[in-house]
């Protein structure tokens, strides 16, 4: 059976997220944004907490982690080798490449630096999912807080890469501010006003804009549309290389 996903809001706009392996039982928490909702939507669901995978060190994605080990004590806590010195409790230390399990369910570690340098992605290959944290968003990117644009924007072409199915949930609830930047650096993209206006309605209805798919956002997510001629045009850098033209479009996103 694939793996199910139930996905919450923490704090202001985090997103809490559980992934539940039917065939064993186990359950994972994407991170621990904040320990109550998560607690909580694990007793609504009757699951058993068995791992937490942290995609990054910031405490709005770490700080739930102790107090959720309270209560689920043998939950092993799965993180970044290059972050082991700032989130306390790792039990797995991962890089590249490593393959981790939940239950029966597998994943791939993909470091995605940028955001923070000890970012990283989980990647569940035979269910078509990626939990891209602060890298990727829905229309949208983390800022390059601790590494240059160019290292951030390497990081999201080996997320785009991913097969276009690819069922992707990100950290923050932030699609309609993303959809409305969006529109000024891509404003002849037809699928993104489309996209847009879906996205207001989902909004002003109270529902979530997650998840997406790789294929939707390399059709509307100007961060990974830095080749395409009419945001380069859009931005005034026609034929500049990808890396600089993505750095203009996260420096214009900074500042709006």
């Amino acid at each position: 059976m694939a793996l199910q996903v139930h996905q919450f809001i923490c704090l202001d706009d985090n997103f809490g997220v559980l992934i539940h392996d039917p065939a064993t039982g186990a359950t994972a928490s994407i991170d621990a944004p904040d320990a109550a909702p998560v607690l909580a939507a694990l007793a609504n669901k009757g699951w058993t907490l068995t791992d937490i995978l942290v995609t990054h060190h910031h405490p709005d994605h770490i700080q739930g982690i102790a107090e959720v080990k309270v209560k689920f004590p043998g939950a092993r806590v799965t993180g970044a080798k290059a972050d082991a010195h700032r989130i306390k409790g790792l039990d797995a230390q991962v890089v590249e490449g490593d393959e981790i399990t939940v239950g029966s369910a597998r994943a791939r570690v993909i470091e995605t630096p940028g955001h923070t340098t000890g970012h990283i992605a989980y990647h569940f290959p035979d269910d078509a999912l990626l939990f891209a944290g602060d890298t990727l968003f829905a229309l949208g990117c983390g800022r390059a807080f601790e590494a240059p644009s160019p290292i951030l924007y390497g990081s999201l072409q080996k997320l785009a890469a991913l097969p276009e199915e690819t069922r992707v949930y990100c950290g923050h609830e932030y699609t309609l501010g993303n959809a409305k930047f969006a529109l000024t650096v891509d404003p002849g993209n037809v699928e993104l006003a489309r996209r847009a206006a879906d996205i207001s309605a989902l909004r002003a209805a109270g529902q979530y804009t997650l998840p997406t798919t790789i294929g939707l956002e390399l059709a509307t997510n100007p961060f990974l549309r830095a080749t395409d001629p009419g945001v380069q045009a859009a931005v005034g850098m026609t034929g500049r290389p990808a890396a600089e033209v993505f750095t203009e479009l996260r420096e214009r996103k900074n500042r709006g």
